[in-house]
């Protein structure tokens, strides 16, 4: 589970903000919440918080120059393009808490650290200092590994993506975190077709219950659809888009072809064919449901894209009970959907210590915050007083006559 990610550079998320995850109501168990929801106006810088977490996920599994992927620099400071960012992550994996961390500048790795806490007491498993590393008595066993290490490591590329090729034992946990449990999507892009036939035809094949799960969830949306045939094709593979991907690039896998039978409808349609929020819902259901089931970290940005609210709740409510999502799966999403904040179906979307806001400050960097912040009644209209702007976060707009009449 995630609980914790900051990251900043020069006045950017207003000195390394931080996203807290653990629960912040008294009385709660959980090591992490299990659904956090990101608020905020256009432009607030919403996704650039995923982008920066996606940042650190592209460093640790593809040994990528870190100069090569924008780290979402603070562009408003004529100084901070020269200055380091730094990407800090809590997270709990395999049973134990970790904080790993580093700094970075355009073409080098400037610092870089791993601490866990397996006791409830830091233990240093290593640290960096541009090409130095000093490793802790947690990592005494593999010193040899550790020694040619250092002897490979160059000044760009992170210790811990050399995980994926040497058995670094006190460091695999996280790095297998960033490899098999965080998840990262967006909305729907131009090579949508592709990455959404990937994702459902792999899907079906891989489980045969893996269908009536699907057309169960397909039904429960009302989408119309009764059934999908999926058709394996060999054709040369598209592109997903790049964005929010922690491994962007062709789709890996064979290319399927999907098509949609519907009530009363005389022959199937095809996927472009079928409404933005149905291909949508189609590019989510085998996602989520994998999260669901290997109890993954899945970040979402902008989660209600031609969703609707109904569904989004649904969808949200999915990961916050036991009987659904057993493994302790979470769901971190960016949304403008407000009627989360209130009560849908009699029954609250969201829990107070769930949701978060970014706002841009007088300087333009974003600043992050939660909504315990303002010490909220149980019983007080959250969506309305977000709406009114008492919790920041909202554009604050001016007349749209006068700006169309040219006043």
């Amino acid at each position: 589970m995630l609980r914790s990610f900051r990251l900043g550079n020069h006045r950017s998320f207003h000195d390394e903000q931080e996203l807290l995850l653990v629960p912040a109501m008294p009385g709660d168990s959980r090591p992490a919440v299990p659904v956090a929801a990101i608020y905020g106006a256009n432009a607030s810088g919403k996704s650039n918080l995923l982008d920066g977490l996606t940042y650190m996920a592209v460093g640790v599994l593809t040994s990528k120059v870190l100069g090569a992927w924008p780290r979402g620099i603070f562009r408003l400071d004529a100084q901070a393009p020269g200055l380091p960012s730094t990407f800090v992550i809590e997270i709990l994996a395999e049973g134990t808490r970790y904080t790993y961390g580093f700094r970075a500048s355009d073409d080098a790795v400037v610092e870089e650290w791993l601490y866990a806490y397996p006791e409830k007491r830091r233990r240093v498993v290593f640290e960096r200092t541009g090409d130095e590393l000093r490793f802790g008595s947690t990592s005494s066993g593999l010193r040899s590994k550790f020694t040619a290490l250092e002897e490979l490591i160059r000044g760009d590329v992170l210790v811990l993506s050399f995980c994926s090729g040497l058995e670094l034992g006190p460091l695999m946990p996280v790095y297998r975190w960033f490899e098999r449990i965080l998840r990262i999507t967006s909305v729907e892009g131009p090579w949508a077709s592709d990455e959404v036939g990937s994702r459902v035809g792999n899907f079906l094949q891989r489980d045969t219950r893996n269908s009536r799960r699907l057309l169960s969830l397909l039904a429960a949306a009302d989408v119309g659809i009764e059934d999908v045939i999926a058709e394996r094709i060999d054709e040369p593979a598209g592109h997903q888009e790049t964005r929010l991907l922690p491994r962007p690039g062709p789709v890996s896998g064979p290319r399927w072809r999907l098509a949609f039978l519907h009530r009363k409808a005389d022959a199937p349609f095809e996927l472009h064919e079928e409404s933005a929020g149905t291909r949508n819902w189609l590019r989510l259901i085998p996602t989520v449901l994998d999260a669901l089931d290997e109890g993954q970290v899945l970040i979402v940005d902008e989660i209600d894209s031609s969703l609707h609210p109904m569904l989004t709740a649904r969808l949200v409510g999915l990961f916050q009970a036991e009987e659904t999502n057993p493994n302790g799966a979470q769901l971190i999403f960016t949304t403008h959907d407000t009627s989360l904040l209130g009560t849908m179906l009699g029954d609250s979307v969201l829990e107070r210590d769930q949701v978060w806001f970014v706002d841009k400050n007088a300087e333009g960097a974003s600043e992050l915050y939660p909504l315990t912040d303002f010490k909220p009644r149980k019983d007080q209209n959250t969506e309305r007083r977000y709406l009114a702007g008492s919790y920041g976060a909202v554009p604050v707009l001016d007349d749209f006559a006068e700006a169309v009449l040219g006043r």
